[in-house]
């Protein structure tokens, strides 16, 4: 079945831009999809494969090596000049999620080396991809060491392999697109600086769009190569127009004056290094070529800043990516040389989608709260500044995802030990296999310089590093924790803990209890900024039903252990200790505390203040069997200052 055309995608013409410039030139660094589920992401970046110009290939080379200019290191190679070759299209490679390191960057035989002495390295996705696309779907939820991997071999155009005092490297020059959903969680500031551009799709609002989508969605599914067939004259004039730009795109010049706009831009937006101007001097230059001009103007650049700058102005991971069309444009005249501009009275191709869609705002949108209720509730209150928090984790060793909270045993990190083939193969470990199959060579009729191995000697690395936990939160919302402010201490302290979270690559939920019950206010999720998008809405009001609270999470962890077995649970409870909702109360959070008490790490956050203290959330804590932490000693710092003066009053 042919795929989607490119051309019959309705709308989205910053998308269709970002990924024509990339493949003009793929030194831009890639781009990167954000949007919600079922806006067609997938299907136009897999119709763009579609369009990119043939590459010619050494015949029999795993690495696509180009017979005009061969790679020197190929493991192939070398390719002596005028060696046979063929043409063949451009490759997408699609990257799994779940997919393992060795079958991304490749693998070396362990077993042929040994024996033969040989090296044989088997490609991996990253070789097939040369010369073409590498598409990931769903990029933030692949492991950040797999991420930084894509991201380096894409920057340095070469992928390298270390196994064993082993090395091979080879040429992966690609064109990397990721597409995700941010409601699933974000990528790290570190990885979303490395994708060159990114850009923001919605569904459209307009029925008439939406008709169009779906009777040409329809048509294609009836009969597909039909339908392919009736855009295949304008996907060929498209992919003309991609190769005219490569051939124009070495004699595009870059003057002063554009270079000075772009830096005005960049530091007026205070984005951070010097990535952000390089990307879009890039990206400036590929638009010029796609326009079929031979130098660049203010128009590209402007479009180029749209285009490489939203995702680069997070100041930390709760903003919206975003730019001021006001704060551009003014950038923009800054950096312009006295005397008549160029013409900017609009945008040209990078103009902004069709039907009067506007790009991102600079502050973003929020998700309605869930801790609302009328009757009695006081207004909410806004969060402090967050701070670096202390590092709570669970007990013991796990084998969850990988992440930075907890010990457990994962494919990276220390080795710890090794063990046998078939148990949980990782890294081949040499020198334990060598040992395995020393004590047999004589019993094997071993006579060349070479070890007989057989697969039962092979030995993996037992390896120890960090997993990512499921931090539940369970917040008292009651009158009680609203009093006197204390709600803004506790929410700047709760925020600081979510941040520690996105950085150590958790999942997180938010349970809150006010008035006569609990309820979940937030699903476990990845998405830590829905998590603190909730927690900015949170109202208090109400007695403090604290058993129903813990039976709630109880309820939450319970389900989420058959959901997600290997992630183990942190609970985070925020309360002053207060039970007055309902008969027996006091009693009924006790029995609650006792069912989570040995099951769960736990951690209780006292809220309570002032100085009269009656010490409830420590008793709850001992109930729980879980650390007693008072709110203004979540900050690292504290800790840490905490234990000095301990350490200094011992001394003394």
């Amino acid at each position: 079945m042919k795929p989607y055309p490119f051309t019959a995608v309705v709308g989205m013409p910053d998308l269709r831009l970002a990924l024509v410039l990339s493949s003009i030139s793929p030194a831009v660094g890639g781009v990167l999809v954000r949007g919600e589920k079922g806006t067609a992401k997938s299907t136009m970046v897999r119709a763009l494969a579609g369009l990119l110009p043939g590459v010619d290939v050494v015949d029999a080379c795993r690495f696509s090596c180009d017979p005009v200019e061969p790679d020197p290191a190929c493991p192939d190679g070398p390719h002596a000049e005028g060696s046979p070759a063929h043409r063949r299209p451009a490759r997408l490679v699609e990257l799994p999620v779940g997919a393992a390191e060795d079958r991304v960057i490749g693998s070396l035989n362990l077993e042929r080396a040994l024996a033969d002495g040989v090296t044989d390295f088997q490609p991996g996705l990253l070789a097939a991809a040369h010369r073409g696309l590498l598409y990931v779907d769903e990029v933030n939820l692949l492991h950040d060491h797999l991420v930084d991997t894509l991201l380096d071999a894409a920057a340095m155009g070469r992928a390298t392999v270390e196994r064993e005092g082993v090395s091979v490297s080879h040429a992966a020059r690609f064109v990397l697109i990721g597409t995700m959903n941010p409601e699933e969680g974000e990528l790290r500031p570190q990885l979303l600086d490395r994708f060159g551009l990114t850009v923001e799709v919605a569904s459209s609002r307009d029925p008439e769009l939406r008709v169009e989508v779906v009777r040409r969605r329809l048509a294609y599914e009836a009969d597909p190569d039909g339908f392919a067939g009736q855009y295949a004259a304008a996907d060929a004039e498209l992919a003309a127009d991609i190769e005219a730009a490569q051939r124009l795109l070495p004699s595009v010049k870059l003057p002063d004056d554009a270079l000075r706009q772009i830096a005005e831009v960049c530091a007026s937006f205070e984005v951070d290094g010097m990535r952000a101007d390089i990307v879009t001097a890039r990206t400036a230059v590929a638009h010029a070529a796609w326009a079929g001009r031979t130098e660049v103007t203010t128009d590209d650049v402007r479009v180029a800043a749209r285009l490489a700058l939203p995702h680069r102005r997070r100041r930390n991971p709760f903003d919206a990516p975003g730019i001021s069309e006001e704060q551009l444009e003014q950038a923009l005249q800054d950096a312009e040389p006295e005397g008549p501009g160029p013409d900017d009275d609009g945008p040209g191709s990078g103009a902004p989608p069709e039907g009067g869609e506007a790009p991102p705002s600079e502050g973003g949108s929020q998700e309605p709260s869930g801790g609302g209720r009328s009757g009695g509730d006081q207004k909410p209150v806004g969060a402090g500044e967050a701070f670096r928090a202390r590092r709570f984790e669970v007990k013991g060793t796990g084998e969850g995802a990988a992440g930075r909270r907890s010990r457990a045993i994962t494919d990276n990190g220390r080795t710890i030990g090794v063990q046998p083939a078939g148990t949980k193969d990782g890294h081949p470990h040499l020198l334990a296999t060598v040992r395995a199959a020393a004590p047999h060579q004589r019993s094997r009729g071993r006579s060349g310089a070479g070890l007989v191995v057989r697969p039962q000697d092979l030995r993996f690395a037992r390896r120890e590093g960090r997993e990512g936990n499921l931090v539940l939160f369970c917040v008292d919302a009651s009158g009680s924790m609203g009093a006197r402010q204390r709600m803004r201490e506790v929410k700047t302290a709760v925020l600081s803990l979510l941040l520690d979270a996105y950085q150590r690559r958790d999942k997180v939920g938010l349970v809150t209890f006010r008035a006569s019950g609990a309820e979940l206010a937030l699903p476990p999720t990845i998405s830590v900024d829905a998590a603190a998008s909730r927690l900015d809405g949170l109202a208090t009001g109400g007695r403090t039903p604290l058993a129903e609270g813990l039976l709630e999470a109880a309820r939450v962890l319970r389900i989420e252990a058959v959901r997600d077995p290997l992630r183990r649970p942190l609970l985070v409870v925020v309360t002053d200790g207060r039970a007055t909702s309902g008969a027996d109360a006091v009693q009924r959070a006790k029995q609650a505390a006792g069912l989570l008490a040995g099951n769960v790490t736990s951690v209780v956050m006292d809220c309570e203040s002032g100085k009269m203290r009656l010490g409830l959330a420590a008793e709850l804590a001992e109930h729980l069997g879980a650390e007693h932490v008072p709110v203004a000693e979540v900050a690292a710092d504290t800790l840490a200052g905490a234990v000095r003066t301990r350490i200094s009053g011992r001394a003394a």
